[in-house]
């Protein structure tokens, strides 16, 4: 199963690495990472997709808990949430391209940031299957030049927040 996983970090030099060590140590990769400052300049806030088995998981979780660097960690996917990645993808338009480009932007709610024929770029923001959707899509209007996503970012819905999360409720969910 894939699951989001958030994680407030202090940043520390090689705190990132010894987290992400961990996954890679296990045998886990790490299929999505972002990483981002916080209202709280000594933190950090991590958002990473793994996928595996949710015992397999539970088990990542519970070391990840254990690093001197992770102030708090939440799996997003035990509960409602709202998970987002940002995509810009940049288009050499053939003929005809332009009118194509539009539609696929209408279509998708994609915003247009260059409109040149070499360099059309459009960015979206949504669910990761949609973007997916409208990457696939791009490649269909015209010749894919660059994809820059963000990776995953999550929120819990709801109160809880990663910062009031309690770790005793993830490790024994």
């Amino acid at each position: 199963m894939r699951h989001a996983i958030s994680v407030l970090l202090e940043n520390e030099v090689g705190a990132l690495t010894r987290m992400t060590g961990m996954f890679s140590s296990r045998g886990y990769n790490i299929e999505s990472l972002n990483v981002a400052p916080t209202n709280d300049e000594r933190l950090s806030r991590v958002t990473l997709v793994v996928s595996g088995s949710d015992a397999a998981i539970s088990q990542l979780n519970v070391q990840l808990a254990k690093l001197v660097d992770v102030v708090n960690i939440h799996d997003m996917t035990l509960g409602e949430h709202f998970e987002r990645e940002l995509a810009i993808v940049k288009l050499k338009l053939g003929t005809g391209g332009f009118a194509k480009a539009m539609v696929l932007a209408k279509e998708h709610g994609a915003e247009i940031l260059d409109d040149a024929q070499i360099s059309y770029t459009l960015q979206l923001t949504g669910r990761v299957s949609e973007v997916d959707a409208f990457v696939a899509a791009a490649a269909d209007v015209g010749e894919i030049s660059a994809v820059a996503r963000s990776g995953s970012v999550a929120v819990s819905k709801g109160e809880v927040t990663l910062s009031s999360y309690d770790r005793q409720q993830l490790l024994s969910g």
